[in-house]
Protein backbone atom coordinates (compact mmCIF):
# COMPACT_ATOMS: atom_id res chain seq x y z
CA UNK A 1 0.00 0.00 0.00
CA UNK A 2 1.66 3.67 -1.15
CA UNK A 3 0.01 5.42 1.51
CA UNK A 4 2.88 8.01 3.34
CA UNK A 5 1.24 8.56 6.56
CA UNK A 6 3.13 10.72 9.30
CA UNK A 7 5.00 7.78 11.69
CA UNK A 8 6.61 10.26 13.90
CA UNK A 9 4.14 9.62 16.69
CA UNK A 10 3.33 13.42 16.50
CA UNK A 11 -0.39 14.90 17.43
CA UNK A 12 -2.30 14.85 14.22
CA UNK A 13 -5.41 15.77 15.74
CA UNK A 14 -5.74 18.52 18.69
CA UNK A 15 -9.15 19.76 19.84
CA UNK A 16 -9.37 21.70 23.39
CA UNK A 17 -12.25 22.99 24.59
CA UNK A 18 -14.69 22.97 21.40
CA UNK A 19 -18.27 23.97 21.14
CA UNK A 20 -20.56 24.33 18.96
CA UNK A 21 -23.92 25.69 18.54
CA UNK A 22 -26.51 26.11 16.20
CA UNK A 23 -29.33 28.35 18.03
CA UNK A 24 -29.98 27.26 21.48
CA UNK A 25 -29.03 23.92 20.96
CA UNK A 26 -25.63 22.66 21.70
CA UNK A 27 -24.09 19.66 19.59
CA UNK A 28 -20.52 20.36 20.97
CA UNK A 29 -20.12 21.19 24.54
CA UNK A 30 -16.34 21.74 25.32
CA UNK A 31 -14.58 18.35 23.86
CA UNK A 32 -10.55 18.04 24.50
CA UNK A 33 -9.27 15.10 22.56
CA UNK A 34 -5.44 14.37 20.67
CA UNK A 35 -5.11 11.67 18.64
CA UNK A 36 -1.46 10.67 18.13
CA UNK A 37 -0.18 9.80 14.34
CA UNK A 38 -0.82 5.62 13.90
CA UNK A 39 -3.52 5.62 16.32
CA UNK A 40 -6.75 3.98 15.23
CA UNK A 41 -9.52 6.15 16.86
CA UNK A 42 -13.62 5.20 16.94
CA UNK A 43 -16.21 7.46 18.26
CA UNK A 44 -19.48 5.93 19.14
CA UNK A 45 -22.47 7.36 21.28
CA UNK A 46 -26.01 7.36 20.93
CA UNK A 47 -27.97 9.47 16.75
CA UNK A 48 -27.69 13.57 17.91
CA UNK A 49 -25.03 13.11 20.60
CA UNK A 50 -22.68 15.01 18.64
CA UNK A 51 -20.10 12.60 16.99
CA UNK A 52 -21.08 13.73 13.64
CA UNK A 53 -20.26 17.72 13.89
CA UNK A 54 -17.31 16.42 16.01
CA UNK A 55 -16.05 14.84 12.73
CA UNK A 56 -17.07 17.58 10.66
CA UNK A 57 -14.64 20.06 13.22
CA UNK A 58 -11.98 17.63 12.46
CA UNK A 59 -12.41 17.64 8.60
CA UNK A 60 -13.10 21.57 8.24
CA UNK A 61 -16.30 21.07 6.66
CA UNK A 62 -17.89 23.41 10.07
CA UNK A 63 -16.47 25.60 12.47
CA UNK A 64 -16.73 25.41 16.15
CA UNK A 65 -18.17 28.48 18.10
CA UNK A 66 -15.54 28.31 20.05
CA UNK A 67 -12.26 26.57 20.83
CA UNK A 68 -9.57 25.57 18.72
CA UNK A 69 -9.33 22.51 16.29
CA UNK A 70 -6.29 21.64 15.19
CA UNK A 71 -5.32 19.04 11.89
CA UNK A 72 -1.40 18.17 11.05
CA UNK A 73 -0.08 21.09 12.84
CA UNK A 74 -2.66 23.55 11.47
CA UNK A 75 -5.19 25.96 13.25
CA UNK A 76 -7.87 25.44 11.18
CA UNK A 77 -9.62 28.60 12.40
CA UNK A 78 -6.86 30.68 10.71
CA UNK A 79 -7.69 29.80 7.25
CA UNK A 80 -10.94 30.98 5.19
CA UNK A 81 -12.92 28.96 3.05
CA UNK A 82 -10.93 28.29 0.18
CA UNK A 83 -7.58 27.24 2.36
CA UNK A 84 -9.94 25.27 4.00
CA UNK A 85 -11.04 22.93 0.80
CA UNK A 86 -6.73 22.89 -0.23
CA UNK A 87 -6.18 21.70 3.32
CA UNK A 88 -8.69 18.99 2.89
CA UNK A 89 -7.71 17.96 -0.28
CA UNK A 90 -3.41 17.69 0.75
CA UNK A 91 -3.61 16.13 4.72
CA UNK A 92 -7.27 14.66 4.91
CA UNK A 93 -8.52 11.55 3.17
CA UNK A 94 -12.58 10.62 3.89
CA UNK A 95 -14.74 8.09 3.40
CA UNK A 96 -18.22 8.31 3.92
CA UNK A 97 -21.76 5.94 4.78
CA UNK A 98 -22.78 6.14 0.85
CA UNK A 99 -19.63 6.42 -0.84
CA UNK A 100 -19.89 10.20 -2.26
CA UNK A 101 -18.41 8.75 -5.77
CA UNK A 102 -19.53 11.16 -8.88
CA UNK A 103 -22.20 8.86 -10.71
CA UNK A 104 -20.76 9.72 -14.20
CA UNK A 105 -16.92 9.00 -13.91
CA UNK A 106 -15.99 5.56 -14.34
CA UNK A 107 -13.66 4.04 -10.95
CA UNK A 108 -10.26 5.24 -12.23
CA UNK A 109 -11.48 8.77 -12.80
CA UNK A 110 -13.20 8.94 -9.68
CA UNK A 111 -10.35 8.36 -7.82
CA UNK A 112 -7.62 10.08 -10.38
CA UNK A 113 -9.73 13.64 -9.56
CA UNK A 114 -8.63 13.68 -6.00
CA UNK A 115 -5.36 14.51 -7.15
CA UNK A 116 -6.06 16.77 -10.41
CA UNK A 117 -7.95 19.27 -7.76
CA UNK A 118 -4.44 20.01 -5.68
CA UNK A 119 -2.81 20.26 -9.38
CA UNK A 120 -1.38 16.77 -10.25
CA UNK A 121 -1.03 16.31 -13.67
CA UNK A 122 -3.81 14.21 -15.69
CA UNK A 123 -1.12 11.71 -16.27
CA UNK A 124 0.49 11.42 -12.98
CA UNK A 125 -2.80 10.84 -11.22
CA UNK A 126 -4.38 8.45 -13.43
CA UNK A 127 -1.24 6.02 -12.33
CA UNK A 128 -1.46 6.65 -8.66
CA UNK A 129 -4.89 6.15 -8.96
CA UNK A 130 -4.72 2.59 -10.93
CA UNK A 131 -1.96 1.69 -8.23
CA UNK A 132 -4.46 2.17 -5.99
CA UNK A 133 -6.82 0.46 -7.48
CA UNK A 134 -4.54 -2.22 -7.89
CA UNK A 135 -3.51 -2.62 -4.36
CA UNK A 136 -7.31 -2.76 -3.17
CA UNK A 137 -7.94 -5.64 -5.76
CA UNK A 138 -10.86 -3.83 -7.87
CA UNK A 139 -8.34 -2.39 -10.64
CA UNK A 140 -10.47 -4.81 -13.00
CA UNK A 141 -13.52 -2.33 -12.62
CA UNK A 142 -10.95 0.61 -13.47
CA UNK A 143 -13.83 1.52 -16.55
CA UNK A 144 -16.83 0.68 -14.61
CA UNK A 145 -19.37 3.43 -13.52
CA UNK A 146 -20.55 3.74 -10.15
CA UNK A 147 -23.89 2.07 -10.37
CA UNK A 148 -22.28 -1.10 -12.04
CA UNK A 149 -20.40 -1.47 -8.78
CA UNK A 150 -21.56 -3.08 -5.90
CA UNK A 151 -21.27 -1.36 -2.82
CA UNK A 152 -18.30 -3.01 -1.34
CA UNK A 153 -17.21 -1.89 -4.87
CA UNK A 154 -18.06 1.04 -4.45
CA UNK A 155 -16.81 1.86 -0.92
CA UNK A 156 -12.96 0.39 -2.27
CA UNK A 157 -13.02 3.07 -4.31
CA UNK A 158 -13.69 5.94 -2.33
CA UNK A 159 -11.24 4.51 0.15
CA UNK A 160 -8.67 4.48 -3.00
CA UNK A 161 -9.60 8.41 -3.91
CA UNK A 162 -9.54 9.28 0.27
CA UNK A 163 -6.14 7.36 -0.14
CA UNK A 164 -4.72 9.19 -3.08
CA UNK A 165 -2.89 12.22 -1.50
CA UNK A 166 -1.24 10.22 0.84
CA UNK A 167 -3.33 11.77 3.73
CA UNK A 168 -1.94 12.78 7.56
CA UNK A 169 -5.48 11.74 8.50
CA UNK A 170 -7.50 9.49 7.15
CA UNK A 171 -11.96 9.91 8.11
CA UNK A 172 -14.04 7.29 7.83
CA UNK A 173 -18.04 7.97 8.72
CA UNK A 174 -20.25 5.19 8.86
CA UNK A 175 -18.29 3.45 6.59
CA UNK A 176 -19.90 0.21 6.40
CA UNK A 177 -23.43 1.35 7.34
CA UNK A 178 -24.82 1.25 3.73
CA UNK A 179 -23.07 -2.67 3.31
CA UNK A 180 -23.67 -6.06 3.95
CA UNK A 181 -21.88 -7.84 6.09
CA UNK A 182 -19.28 -9.43 3.26
CA UNK A 183 -18.17 -6.00 2.08
CA UNK A 184 -18.70 -4.51 5.29
CA UNK A 185 -16.45 -7.34 6.84
CA UNK A 186 -13.61 -6.56 3.57
CA UNK A 187 -13.95 -2.50 4.19
CA UNK A 188 -13.38 -3.58 7.87
CA UNK A 189 -10.18 -5.82 7.00
CA UNK A 190 -8.62 -2.69 4.48
CA UNK A 191 -9.03 -0.06 7.11
CA UNK A 192 -7.19 -2.94 9.44
CA UNK A 193 -4.42 -2.47 6.73
CA UNK A 194 -4.20 0.70 6.81
CA UNK A 195 -3.80 1.29 10.55
CA UNK A 196 -0.78 -1.39 10.61
CA UNK A 197 1.16 0.39 7.59
CA UNK A 198 0.70 3.26 10.17
CA UNK A 199 -2.65 5.56 8.92
CA UNK A 200 -4.02 7.40 11.14
CA UNK A 201 -8.03 6.72 11.51
CA UNK A 202 -10.77 8.77 12.77
CA UNK A 203 -13.75 6.29 12.61
CA UNK A 204 -17.70 7.05 13.68
CA UNK A 205 -19.60 4.17 14.14
CA UNK A 206 -22.66 3.34 15.55
CA UNK A 207 -21.14 -0.42 14.89
CA UNK A 208 -19.52 -2.04 18.18
CA UNK A 209 -17.42 -4.88 15.88
CA UNK A 210 -16.37 -2.02 13.36
CA UNK A 211 -14.88 -0.44 16.75
CA UNK A 212 -13.56 -3.76 18.47
CA UNK A 213 -12.03 -5.01 14.76
CA UNK A 214 -10.33 -1.61 13.92
CA UNK A 215 -9.28 0.93 16.82
CA UNK A 216 -6.78 1.01 19.63
CA UNK A 217 -9.24 3.17 21.52
CA UNK A 218 -12.84 4.24 22.11
CA UNK A 219 -14.21 7.91 22.43
CA UNK A 220 -17.51 7.69 23.82
CA UNK A 221 -19.20 10.60 23.37
CA UNK A 222 -22.77 11.68 24.92
CA UNK A 223 -24.86 15.14 25.23
CA UNK A 224 -22.08 16.74 22.84
CA UNK A 225 -19.14 15.89 25.38
CA UNK A 226 -16.36 13.22 25.48
CA UNK A 227 -18.19 11.16 28.24
CA UNK A 228 -15.46 7.91 28.38
CA UNK A 229 -12.16 7.18 26.55
CA UNK A 230 -10.65 3.39 26.93
CA UNK A 231 -7.81 1.63 25.19
CA UNK A 232 -9.01 -1.41 22.92
CA UNK A 233 -7.32 -4.48 21.98
CA UNK A 234 -8.59 -5.06 18.51
CA UNK A 235 -10.27 -8.40 17.77
CA UNK A 236 -8.13 -9.18 14.81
Amino acid sequence: MTTDPDSSGQTVVRLDDVHKEYGDAKALNGVCLDIRAGEAVAVMGPSGCGKSTLLNMVAGLDRPTSGTVQVHGQDLGTLNETGLALFRRRHIGMIFQFFNLIDDLPALDNVALAAQLTGTSARQARRRALELLDELDIADRKDAYPAALSGGERQRVAVARALMNRPALLLADEPTGALDSRSGEQVMDLLIDLNQIGQTLLIVTHDPRLADRCASRLVEVADGRVARESTLEPTR
